[in-house]
């Protein structure tokens, strides 16, 4: 029986390898104990700051795919970001909608779809720790929402 979990892993590595093949890169096969993770600068001040592992691209640069870990019980602040990107969970629970919207749980293997520019919250709402794989076609930003 395959697990949910595994089917999530392997539709972001299926993305990432459709990206880089558009890209002319060769094949690669990284180990989860290989991905080398590094501070985002994304802080909720409560608990902590996203951590962000590459997969393929470079983030802040252009196209990427990204695994992201978040901590159990971060809610983000009001945010955008300049570029649409999508999301699968691949650990934890978690929440991605608009300001004040009713959160949806999204658990191991649920999908989300970001629309650049939008406004929105990302939240942990597990015990655990998240781990999502986001991909972009464009560089990652992280851009606090406007005070009325």
């Amino acid at each position: 029986m395959i697990r949910v979990s595994s089917i999530a892993l392997a539709a972001a590595a299926a993305a990432a390898c459709s990206v880089a093949m558009a890209q002319g890169t060769p094949s690669v096969s990284t180990p989860v104990t290989d991905i080398k993770y590094f501070g985002s600068g994304v802080n909720d001040g409560k608990t902590g700051e996203l951590l962000a592992g590459p997969a393929y691209g470079d983030l802040g640069k252009g196209a990427h795919g990204t695994f992201i870990r978040m901590p159990a019980g971060f809610v983000s602040p009001v945010h955008i970001h300049t570029g649409d990107y999508w999301g699968v969970v691949i650990s934890g629970v978690a929440v991605n909608g608009l300001p004040g919207s009713k959160d949806v749980p999204l658990p191991v293997g649920s999908y989300w779809f970001q629309k650049g520019g939008e406004q929105h919250v990302t939240k942990c709402v597990s015990p655990s720790e998240c781990l999502f794989f986001i991909g972009q076609n464009a560089k990652f930003d992280y851009v606090a929402a406007e005070r009325p």
